[in-house]
């Protein structure tokens, strides 16, 4: 198998695995515990949180622990919705962010919020001149993500950051598909709060974090016992969370390494493909991009097709987000930016992992040329065209 959807999930580091073990039999303590087994447990998450803060450039008391990035979008927004409903309820976002942003979004224009959706360039980027014309004097938070999940192309923080400070207002960055993988100091990008999952950067599933500027007023996610803070009521996810911070610490050591690796990677695949297969098109920004993200269009192609007979081939790939897998419309983020209807259709998102080799490439080039050609032999369109 070849696995090429690291956006949608990534396999757990073994030295995570082993670094968890204990925590689910030897050291199950809670670390609400006043006894030293239990307490010890509450010392290690000080240490995860220190590791966290650090690669950030935050401080320990600023990281919360949470299930992942979905929870951590929805109380970013509706904590902020719920503790600022007095100075105002406008909420700026993007047309392409994630839907835990989008559906919140939703949700709380259902109750009497307003949210004004900025709509993005062909690459994917929004305005910063946009960005100022949209702010109102009830504006109370931003909302853009880091890095878009389907196209990878990394937003203009830093400007935003500075844009939201300089009219007082909240800056929240969906940072799942970035974190671990481009440096990131929220106080040099004057990001106020920001989101991140542990699965997505070799971490176990089902923990993540938000990040809480200190000073911020937000309402409680969570009610019940005193857990983060008081902030987010439960038991810990002591094992989740001890992953997260071993699969942090790995991350940090490679992150400039890796970059290198998955940028050489990417752009050898897509010369190959650009340059050897016709009617493609590259989606979103050709230089602002994550590093392993790679999504591309080929006319005359079904795109659920192409990833079928991938899958066959023993290729993981994905055509967008892993969160809206089945949808039989094309892809919004790519209708955002202005992809033709005949090209989104056959999109496939290919986003690669340290795990992935040069190798590799060479030999999902040769499948993905032989799958896209022998599906255009199916294409009228196709086919007439070669005709003439």
């Amino acid at each position: 198998m070849i696995y090429l959807d690291h956006a949608a999930t990534t396999p757990v580091h073994p030295e995570v695995i082993e670094e968890m073990m204990p925590y689910f039999n030897e050291k199950f303590g809670n670390p609400s515990g006043i006894y030293e087994f239990a307490s010890e447990n509450k010392e290690k998450l000080q240490k995860v949180r220190n590791v966290i803060a650090e690669s950030i450039g935050a401080s320990a008391d600023e990281i919360y622990f949470t299930s992942g990035g979905t929870e951590s979008d929805n109380w970013a927004v509706r904590g902020i919705a719920e503790s600022m409903k007095d100075k105002g309820k406008h909420i700026i976002t993007s047309s392409i962010e994630h839907h835990a942003i989008l559906n919140t979004c939703e949700f709380l224009e259902k109750h009497g919020y307003e949210v004004t959706y900025l709509e993005v360039d062909d690459s994917g980027m929004i305005s910063p001149e946009q960005l100022k014309k949209s702010i109102r004097t009830d504006t109370i938070l931003i909302s853009i993500m880091f890095a878009n999940n389907e196209i990878g192309t990394i937003e203009p923080i830093r400007e935003i950051g500075e844009i939201a400070a300089e009219h007082n207002i909240y800056f929240h960055t969906d940072a799942v598909q970035a974190y671990m993988h481009v440096p990131i100091n929220v106080n040099d990008m004057k990001i106020d709060m920001m989101s991140a999952s542990s699965h997505k950067f070799g971490g176990p599933k089902g923990v993540g974090f938000l990040y809480i500027r200190d000073g911020i007023d937000i309402a409680n996610f969570m009610y019940g016992g005193g857990q983060e803070s008081g902030k987010r009521a439960g038991t810990e996810n002591v094992a989740g969370i001890v992953g997260m911070g071993k699969a942090v610490e790995l991350a940090v050591k490679s992150m400039n390494k890796d970059i290198i690796y998955l940028r050489n990677m990417r752009e050898y695949l897509y010369y190959r493909i650009t340059s050897e297969i016709p009617y493609v098109r590259l989606n979103g920004s050709r230089t602002e991009r994550l590093p392993g993200n790679l999504n591309i269009s080929f006319k005359y192609i079904e795109g659920e097709s192409l990833l079928i007979m991938l899958d066959m081939e023993g290729i993981c790939a994905s055509a967008g987000s892993a969160c809206t897998a089945g949808s039989k419309e094309s892809s919004y983020v790519l209708k955002a930016i202005g992809v033709p209807e005949d090209f989104a259709k056959g999109s496939l998102r290919i986003t690669l992992g340290t795990d992935n080799t040069m190798d590799d490439m060479d030999i999902v080039f040769e499948k993905i040329n032989y799958i896209v050609n022998t599906l255009r032999e199916f294409s009228d369109e196709y086919v007439n065209l070669k005709i003439k």
